[in-house]
């Protein structure tokens, strides 16, 4: 069942209601996602990071114009205006992504993930491999198990996520309430090292703001799922996956440290490593998804 996203309370901008389209999971559960991109495009899933929604592909729609594909964004259960889904475990993300391709009529698509996003990305290929023909993780946080060294602010919020998680949901909040008050780069901050200004366009500075913004305007129940699945087992086999795997990581990159990501490429017979010896978190982004989608036409 198919249903057009109902209209913010605080408002939205026109375009993303008209790229908004939201799907019946459940009596009591909806999906939401956007498309970007020329309507027959090759399709590819983007996935977002954590806390992120849909919003974030909005970044790449030029690109995803210029090589022919259509990105399909959904917001994860818990952010933007996908219904909370609290009790789901890495293994659900297939119930999350399928419906996507269900939707747009599409046996099987190609799957970005970025950052937080990483674990559904690999999750969703080892257990669906019949509809995830290829697996690009930008910036993407490998299994605990292959990190030795995991930023304080990461342990901080799993912690929160697992022992306080209501203080953790009104933290969002009071981020939310001040980043819609203040310059972009109060969330780009969260994401970069260095002068953001001079090397981070405006536009995708604002994107970034806009993205974080939607992740938690409605609800911090993904916050808090993702963050307590952050740093447990992922329930995952990555054997199961048949799909190409690319890893694209930037080595100033300090909110996923590079050591771990270069120990799990390792251990990938199938994997390839990309390295951007000179960008960070969100620069790797910037420069890597737009190479992605030239490959995936």
């Amino acid at each position: 069942m198919m249903t057009q996203a109902p209209r913010s309370s605080r408002g939205e901008a026109p375009r993303d209601r008209e790229r908004t389209t939201t799907v019946s999971l459940a009596a009591d559960r909806r999906l939401t996602y956007a498309a970007y991109g020329p309507a027959g495009g090759t399709p590819v899933v983007f996935l977002h990071g954590t806390p992120g929604s849909r919003r974030l592909g909005e970044l790449f729609e030029a690109a995803a114009r210029e090589h022919g594909i259509r990105i399909l964004a959904p917001d994860r259960p818990g952010y933007g205006r996908s219904s909370p889904w609290p009790e789901r475990s890495v293994r659900d993300a297939e119930r999350f992504v399928a419906p996507v391709l269900d939707d747009v009529g599409v046996d099987a698509a190609g799957l970005v993930a970025f950052s937080g996003g990483a674990p559904y990305a690999f999750a969703a290929a080892a257990t669906r491999p019949d509809r995830i023909e290829r697996v690009d993780v930008v910036a993407g946080a490998p299994p605990p198990e292959f990190v030795d060294e995991t930023p304080a602010v990461q342990r901080l919020l799993r912690g929160m996520a697992t022992t306080t998680p209501a203080l953790l949901r009104g933290a969002f909040r009071a981020q939310a309430w001040l980043a819609r008050r203040r310059d972009p780069s109060f969330v780009l901050a969260q994401y970069t090292t260095g002068d953001t200004a001079a090397t981070v366009p405006e536009r995708a500075a604002e994107m970034v703001r806009e993205d974080f913004l939607e992740a938690v305007a409605h609800h911090r129940s993904g916050v808090v799922t993702e963050f307590g699945h952050a740093g447990s087992d992922w329930g995952v086999d990555l054997g199961e996956i048949g799909a190409d795997v690319r890893l694209w990581h930037g080595e100033r990159d300090t909110n996923v440290p590079i050591s771990g990501v270069r120990r799990f490429a390792s251990s990938l017979p199938a994997a390839e490593l990309r390295v951007f010896d000179d960008a960070d978190h969100l620069r790797t982004l910037l420069r890597s998804v737009p190479e992605i989608l030239a490959e995936h036409q």
